[in-house]
């Protein structure tokens, strides 16, 4: 199997960091990740179009190796497009699930079990992604997002472990942290996100 390009220097994975890096961006679990080494970012190149997504899947199941072999907390899984960055909520909305169904399909054709901790319908309260057997939560970037937190000038994709927050749990640490990203999300908007659930 070809492995997965590095696009560690490239100029968009740059940008992504830049933007985490900001001060006021508020996910600490983003930014721990990044601090530590532990995120790992493909660019690819439209997110209206399937041409990468052959690309994207190998990318996604290396850095699941990468996180068994170390299981740290804040690991993280980050895809930048490089095309189509004025897209609107509704548009981008549509084309993420563009993206992730086919990664789905793949998984479940080379036989991966869903992960049984989370519903595998889109309806469910409980639903979330999985691959490889193991839940993710996905958070979209986009340049007209309503959130300020989630406003990058290109469309990106965040794939975060369930387990992690599983971790953190159990260590008495989430809501410490949970509560964190709310306040400085709230700092950032002006107003509490309402949509940030508890994982």
């Amino acid at each position: 199997m070809q492995l997965p390009r590095d696009d560690t220097h490239h100029p968009r994975a740059e940008a992504l960091r830049y933007f985490i890096r900001d001060a006021g961006f508020p996910c600490v679990g983003a930014k721990s990740a990044l601090t530590k080494g532990q995120m790992r970012i493909l660019v690819a190149r439209d997110i209206t179009s399937a041409r990468d997504d052959m690309r994207i899947y190998p990318a996604m199941m290396a850095f699941m190796a990468r996180y068994r072999r170390k299981s740290d907390l804040f690991q993280s899984f980050a895809i930048v497009f490089e095309g189509h960055g004025d897209l609107n909520e509704e548009g981008f909305e549509r084309h993420l699930w563009d993206r992730v169904q086919p990664l789905a399909d793949k998984d479940a054709w080379l036989g991966h079990p869903w992960d049984g901790r989370v519903a595998q319908e889109p309806d469910s309260p409980h639903f979330s992604l999985s691959f490889a057997g193991e839940a993710f939560s996905v958070v979209g970037l986009h340049s007209n997002a309503s959130r300020p937190a989630r406003r990058f000038f290109l469309p990106a994709l965040a794939f975060n472990l369930h387990a992690q927050f599983e971790q953190l749990r159990e260590a008495g640490r989430y809501e410490k942290l949970r509560s964190s990203v709310l306040q400085r999300d709230e700092a950032l908007a002006g107003l509490v996100n309402s949509m940030l659930a508890p994982w």
